[in-house]
């Protein structure tokens, strides 16, 4: 590691370590430091062996997969090239937005044709699977400070019923899922509207094959990316039911309540209790949220 990091700049991004853009002799690399979760070092890194070639991972060129907080665990992986996609969309034409929604769709069908056998967080390099442990998701929310009056609490227990008939309807297949797939965690390559990479996979576990759509979709505005994802997921033939907006939303709820729990620390919890607020004053999983489905 050390013949790399002649110069480290801090990436923006990633929960459970530290994340730094390294170079040196003209070459360059990202380090992640596995300070908070040293457990998740020789996980994270079964993943990018696992599923590179299938997917715009980077590879992996050195890992320490054991260590402490005094000297924690690392990987060193290739920098992949092209710009977050998040800062892209922002100023994307439609038909660019088109082209990156098909692209977005295609990877949610790869993800959810990766199989496992069982619900669960992964453990070590060999991917061991075990059990979230939470209960219901009427248990969890009771576990959780959301700061919503009683009458609130009352309503959410309408979106709790609602979620689990949509959810019944829906497949009952187990996946990898990346679990923070959204456009702040993806590259494209502005030049030609192609998706270059797939990073931060510290939250990635074995569940819902709806769960990465509706964290994609959980703030999205755009009839259009949203169009052209649902547009590739039901021509990809993987059967995952319909409503597939619904489904993702309902799939989606546990990721956005822990959020919503964590809302003084940064934007994005706080945008993510305003919607379960409105979910809660609403009495609906939609809470409000732009119609992306033209086709029901």
């Amino acid at each position: 590691m050390s013949d790399f990091a002649a110069s480290a700049v801090p990436l923006a991004g990633g929960y459970g370590g530290q994340t730094y853009a390294v170079s040196a002799g003209g070459e360059d690399a990202v380090l992640k430091l596995y300070v908070k979760q040293p457990e998740r070092a020789a996980v994270d890194a079964a993943l990018l062996q696992l599923v590179r070639g299938l997917l715009p991972v980077p590879k992996v060129l050195e890992a320490k997969r054991e260590g402490s907080a005094d000297d924690p665990p690392y990987l060193l992986t290739e920098r992949l090239p092209g710009i977050n996609l998040q800062v892209y969309l922002e100023t994307a034409g439609e038909s660019e937005r088109r082209t990156v929604g098909e692209q977005l769709g295609e990877l949610l069908v790869r993800l959810s044709g990766m199989p496992f056998l069982t619900f669960g967080e992964f453990r070590g390099g060999e991917l061991a699977i075990e059990p979230f442990g939470l209960g219901d998701l009427e248990q969890y929310v009771g576990g959780l400070d959301l700061g919503l009056d009683p009458g609130q609490l009352e309503r959410f227990g309408v979106v709790i019923a609602e979620a689990e008939d949509v959810l019944a309807e829906g497949v009952d297949r187990v996946c990898l899922v990346h679990s923070d797939f959204n456009p702040k965690n993806l590259l494209v390559d502005p030049a030609t509207a192609r998706i270059t990479g797939l990073i931060d996979w510290e939250f990635s576990h074995a569940g819902s094959p709806y769960t990465d759509m509706g964290n994609l979709f959980r703030f999205c505005s755009d009839p259009v990316l949203a169009g052209a994802v649902l547009s590739v997921i039901r021509g990809s033939g993987p059967g995952l039911g319909e409503p597939l907006v619904d489904l993702g939303r309902a799939a989606d709820l546990w990721a956005l309540l822990d959020l919503a729990a964590r809302s003084t620390e940064h934007e994005i919890a706080a945008a993510a209790h305003d919607l379960v607020s409105r979910m809660a004053d609403t009495s609906t999983l939609a809470g409000g949220r732009v119609d992306l489905d033209v086709v029901h």
